[in-house]
């Protein structure tokens, strides 16, 4: 039987459902609590409602922009994702060489499967997320790796000072000790022989690369789950992101921010840029949708740093949308892990492709050629959502 051809982020999520087993696939796709954030964050974006136009000149439609000083195809980063390398044969770097293909930038997950060396290989550029842990040594180190590595960009995560009750995962029996759980997760190993054949055997060892010089149990993915979920610090305050700011030479963006005087905070301490997230609903179940929160926050910081948002973007309409609401960019999780597990280097390029075709076609039916000419009144008076700023940062508009 022929399938059909992937066409959407939903037709890739349903090919790495098939293809992984189930206990990573739901790690990936799932949330927080009852998910109902999780659910929300992309629900809450088709309530914004766009302002079709016709009969306007859109023959030179632009969707180049710039995030976090890098050129850009359009404004879209692949977002951060824990374990991303295990979805594909050396997924990272798969995902890296994809993301320089479209012009995208691309976030390494401090627990990523490939390290920072590996993806300095490759000679893509790319930015660097990380946590703050218990062990500031740890986090000195990989900072002075990140930098030798040619990273330029930080992207440090604020919303974690505990991890999220995610019921999923306990449910495949991840990070539970006893024979069960063991005996579970070989189960659904055995059911994915492509997946055991071609991740496991031929793109080992499934390490977390970048940690693997500072914590020996980096080799073991259920043992470094127990040692950062002790890491994960709970006194982290705004003095922490300071003492960051003095370590670090390149652009900061704070990810995790969903607070309107949170966002102030993040200027005031020397931040470039913020990420309105909400973890893509994996930590506190029952916040508001990355949606809701971003028109506030965007006027709140009235183009003082940069603006980008994740969480339930599922398209270049959505996209789009971001923008109108007062972003400068937006950022993907689950879609381009479910391209790449389901299509490889290639589904990814191509998912990316498509998602800068929606862009341009939102921008061409509603009349707007250029990224700065997104705004409020591209949307239409039935949007749900109110308190959309009219200011757009400067540097997007250059």
């Amino acid at each position: 039987m022929i399938r059909p051809c992937p066409a959407t982020p939903a037709d890739y999520r349903e090919l790495a459902r098939r293809r992984l087993p189930r206990f990573l696939f739901d790690y990936v796709d799932g949330g927080a609590g009852a998910e109902q954030t999780l659910a929300d964050n992309a629900a809450a974006w088709a309530e914004v409602v766009l302002r079709q136009r016709v009969l306007v000149d859109v023959s030179d439609i632009d969707t180049t922009a710039s995030l976090a000083g890098q050129a850009c195809a359009m404004p879209l980063a692949l977002a951060p994702i824990g374990l991303g390398g295990m979805t594909a044969r050396r997924g990272e770097v798969q995902a890296v060489q994809a993301a320089r293909e479209q012009s995208v930038p691309f976030t390494l997950s401090t627990v990523g499967v490939c390290g920072l060396d590996e993806l300095a290989a490759t000679g893509a550029p790319f930015w660097f997320q990380l946590y703050m842990l218990r062990d500031r040594d740890i986090v000195a180190a990989l900072l002075a790796q990140a930098w030798s590595a040619g990273c330029r960009t930080l992207v440090f995560t604020v919303d974690l000072p505990m991890p999220g009750s995610r019921h999923r995962d306990t449910r495949n029996g991840v990070a539970v000790p006893g024979l069960r759980p063991k005996l579970l997760k070989i189960g659904q190993v055995a059911s994915r022989p492509r997946w055991l054949w071609d991740v496991v055997l031929r793109g080992g060892p499934l390490s977390l690369g970048s940690m693997t010089g500072h914590v020996a149990a980096a080799s073991d993915p259920d043992a470094f789950r127990l040692w950062v979920d002790e890491q994960f610090d709970p006194g982290v305050t705004w003095e922490d992101i300071a003492w960051i700011r003095e370590r670090w030479q390149g652009r900061l963006l704070l990810k995790g921010i969903l607070d309107t005087d949170d966002a102030c905070h993040a200027v005031a301490a020397g931040a470039d840029g913020i990420v309105v997230s909400n973890h893509g609903g994996r930590q506190l179940d029952g916040v508001s949708a990355t949606a809701r929160c971003l028109p506030a926050i965007a006027g709140a910081v009235d183009g003082r740093i940069e603006v980008l948002v994740d969480g339930g973007i599922r398209s270049g309409i959505d996209v789009f949308r971001a923008l109108a609401l007062g972003a400068n960019g937006a950022l993907i999780g689950r879609p381009w892990i479910w391209a790449l597990a389901g299509g490889g280097r290639a589904g990814l390029a191509r998912m990316l492709a498509s998602v800068r075709d929606e862009l341009r076609i939102a921008m061409a039916l509603t009349g707007v050629r250029h990224l700065a000419d997104i705004g409020p009144h591209c949307l239409d008076g039935a949007s749900k959502l109110d308190q959309v700023p009219a200011h757009k940062s400067t540097e997007q508009e250059d």
